[in-house]
């Protein structure tokens, strides 16, 4: 079952030992009528397409343990809360994807991103083969959000939304609750009669 707020996840995290993964995504919608005046804050800089946007967040084997109310500018963990909930938490280690770079320095350490490039010119061969292998290894075990994500938009409301956007953030959240109520009874084996 999907956790219902950020401080519940934190602490489930913490408790359990587990690793966290976050990552956002964004989800087509309709274009807001002309005329409006907040209808640029829909267009994703990302994809060129009128979109809102959604910050995941999955447990160490891909399970969805929260998605936010979409939103339809960035989504940033900062606006969140997630940096004064991992400040009193210390066990907590999230990792995120290059988006979140400066998160790990404001959280002590507790969400761990990509490293940082040190040398953009003329870096030695040495040098820009660990940096290769470290973003590898951090991109390898950051592939669970990805997966968990992607079960997320293979809901048909979520693949591309034709509704009024005012209940889109209704309808992700109850897709994220039946999606983690679903992979976590895949993982209670079935009682053997």
């Amino acid at each position: 079952m999907p956790l219902r707020n950020l401080a519940e996840v934190v602490d489930h995290l913490g408790t359990s030992g587990q690793t966290g993964i976050i990552d956002g995504t964004e989800i087509r919608v309709r274009r807001p009528a002309s005329g409006r005046e907040d209808r640029d804050k829909f267009i994703s800089g990302k994809t060129k397409q009128n979109a809102v946007k959604a910050m995941v967040l999955t447990a160490g084997d891909g399970r969805v343990l929260f998605c936010n109310p979409v939103k339809p500018g960035s989504c940033a963990a900062r606006q969140l809360g997630l940096v004064k909930l991992l400040a009193d938490d210390p066990a907590v280690e999230i990792l995120a994807d290059a988006g979140y770079q400066g998160l790990g320095a404001q959280t002590g350490g507790r969400v761990v991103t990509p490293p940082h490039r040190k040398f953009k010119k003329n870096a030695s061969d040495w040098y820009e083969e660990m940096h290769e292998q470290q973003r590898k290894a951090h991109s390898s075990r950051c592939v669970r959000a990805e997966h968990g994500i992607a079960h997320l938009k293979n809901w048909r409301a979520l693949a591309r939304h034709l509704s009024r956007r005012e209940h889109m953030s209704d309808i992700v959240q109850a897709v994220a609750g039946l999606l983690s109520h679903q992979q976590t009874a895949d993982l209670i084996p079935a009682r053997q009669s």
